[in-house]
């Protein structure tokens, strides 16, 4: 999807500086980035974090295609990578490629469950995601926000492939076309013993050794005849 938005970016010149330079950076309200691709020479520039978050969170997060601006220079362009600070959850640093849109490209699309599965409804099942994005093949300007995947004929053992999601055509498929989407489960509830499966087992537990037992017999009477042998002493004297 190409989107109207129009990112300034600004040339960093002190990305030597390292950590403390972005870290300045971010203080005063901006985050580094890279700007690469279509065989031009890789810019180190600043972003509006803002602008960026807002991208991220559209229909189409990081496969939007947007215009940017840094200098002289005008491209198209996609996010191809981020951070974020994993305490806060802000954006750290982006990474963003200069886009051809005669050329086509790879890319990673979410798919969609729609519909209600017939095993769900009328079988008791559970459906099951077992794909949640399928990469393919088309021009920057074909890029689907989504696909979706029609689960409503889906019983037990039948599965919904790759190969069945519909789509407009412009785009060929990357991922194993056999790989499973989507497939109708079965979980198996645990029963509580009965009362008498309860005391059969107990009674079908592994008992103590007899050799045990006899061990600690014969210690008992041992410690017993010990016990006695003071008092037979005095008997005597």
């Amino acid at each position: 999807m190409i989107s109207q938005e129009v990112v300034e970016a600004v040339t960093r010149q002190d990305e030597s500086r390292g950590k403390n330079e972005a870290r300045r950076l971010r203080a005063s309200g901006r985050i580094p980035a890279v700007l690469y691709g279509a065989k031009k020479s890789t810019v180190a520039v600043s972003l509006d974090p803002k602008q960026m978050t807002r991208i991220l969170h559209s229909e189409t997060g990081h496969n939007t295609i947007f215009d940017v601006h840094v200098g002289n220079e005008k491209a198209k362009v996609m996010i191809v990578s981020w951070q974020h600070d994993p305490m806060h959850g802000k954006l750290l640093h982006i990474d963003l490629k200069r886009i051809a849109m005669d050329e086509k490209i790879r890319v990673k699309v979410p798919s969609h469950l729609v519909g209600e599965a017939e095993g769900v409804k009328t079988q008791g099942g559970i459906l099951d995601q077992v794909l949640r994005e399928v990469e393919v093949e088309c021009l920057p300007s074909d890029i689907p926000s989504h696909i979706d995947a029609d689960v409503t004929a889906l019983v037990f053992g039948t599965v919904l492939r790759v190969t069945d999601l519909q789509h407009a055509g412009k785009l060929k498929f990357i991922t194993d076309e056999n790989q499973t989407v989507a497939h109708i489960t079965s979980v198996k509830e645990e029963v509580a013993p009965t009362p008498e499966a309860a005391a059969e087992a107990a009674a079908a537990a592994p008992t103590e050794p007899e050799v045990i037992k006899k061990g600690k017999q014969e210690t008992e009477e041992e410690a017993a005849a010990a016990a006695e042998e003071p008092k037979k002493a005095e008997g005597k004297k």
